[in-house]
């Protein structure tokens, strides 16, 4: 009796844990220092209890309109499929083996991070480089291209009840306050009361995915790739408590359809390999450094030819050069006061 060939998506999936141990170093071995010792046991005792837990959260759609086209492993990693991605009848396969250890193997990192509790006084900063590109129709009915730099340090008060400070090359620009925060326009303290648990975490995300875009918006994008937009965000642009960002890595290997790309660069030239999601003849990447695991940024490439440009175009590119917390607004870790 022969046996029947494995299908492609089980090919793929070997393929890529195989490319994924090349790729990365092994996971750290005993004698980790006493103070990382007992959080990484913490975290391995949570990723256990939480995995009995575990339900699929309900699926949900959002829209979002935009102009320019914008892990050691724990001891047991489970992935919940939601939904598909939006389309009638379609469902996605559930996130690759691969990238849920990827994604747990940078969860441990996060979790074991040390980050001393800051003051509601203080502030978040987050510098970034890289470019977008942008799409306007020319007087003569053809779509014109450009790209735009989005240089810029973000300072963000601890409470948000304050100000915050944009710094870019158009010059300072003073920023609302944002009284909580939202998962739009998070503050440390918003980000400090969101579930750790990564289920509870990700069902909250796809409630307010179907809050602002539920059914009959007219999304194409769908509560998938929203669910990992907004996790993405909320990484590269926010400074969140080492247990909360890795709840949101966690929650991001239960999205249907996430998998790895064996090298991806950043817009500050930097390799490494990535988590990423197709949607939309679009690929959204998040990048790691391969021996740190540090999130370094993300970017979007082109899958296929288009307004937005050709095949393997970058239309975003992020990385995050700078973050931390620190006491005024216009100043960077470990500087005084610079206004």
């Amino acid at each position: 009796m022969t046996t029947a060939p494995a299908d492609s998506h089980e090919q793929d999936e070997h393929r890529e844990r195989r490319e994924l141990g090349r790729l990365l170093p092994p996971p750290p071995h005993p004698g980790l220092p006493p103070g990382r010792l007992g959080t990484t046991r913490e975290f391995l005792l949570n990723e256990i209890d939480r995995s009995h837990r575990a339900s699929a959260p309900t699926a949900r759609r959002r829209v979002r309109l935009v102009l320019t086209a914008a892990v050691a492993t724990a001891a047991v990693a489970v992935v919940v499929a939601t939904q598909g991605s939006g389309a009638p009848g379609e469902r996605t396969p559930p996130a690759t083996t691969a990238s849920v250890q990827l994604l747990n193997r940078v969860a441990q990192v996060a979790y074991t991070q040390s980050q001393a509790q800051p003051r509601a006084s203080q502030y978040t900063y987050v510098k970034t480089v890289g470019h977008s590109t942008s799409l306007s129709e020319k007087s003569d009915g053809s779509m014109q291209r450009d790209t735009i730099t989005q240089n810029r340090e973000d300072w963000t008060p601890v409470d948000g009840d304050r100000p915050g400070l944009q710094r870019s090359s158009g010059g300072d620009r003073q920023t609302p306050a944002l009284h909580g925060g939202t998962l739009n326009s998070p503050t440390y303290a918003f980000l400090a009361d969101l579930p750790t648990d990564p289920q509870a975490l990700l069902k909250r995300i796809y409630a307010d995915a179907d809050l602002n875009h539920g059914p009959g918006s007219g999304s194409t994008t769908g509560p998938d790739q929203e669910a990992f937009t907004t996790i993405g965000d909320l990484l590269r642009s926010s400074v969140a408590p080492p247990r909360v960002s890795a709840a949101l890595y966690r929650a991001a290997g239960r999205i249907p359809g996430v998998v790895t790309v064996d090298d991806a660069v950043d817009a500050a030239g930097r390799h490494g390999v990535a988590v990423a999601r197709v949607h939309g003849g679009e690929r959204s990447e998040w990048i790691f450094d391969r021996r740190s695991l540090r999130l370094l940024g993300e970017r979007t490439v082109l899958l296929e030819d288009g307004p937005w440009g050709r095949t393997g175009d970058e239309v975003t590119s992020i990385a995050v050069v700078g973050r931390g917390i620190v006491d005024a607004a216009g100043q960077t870790p470990g500087t005084r006061s610079n206004p």
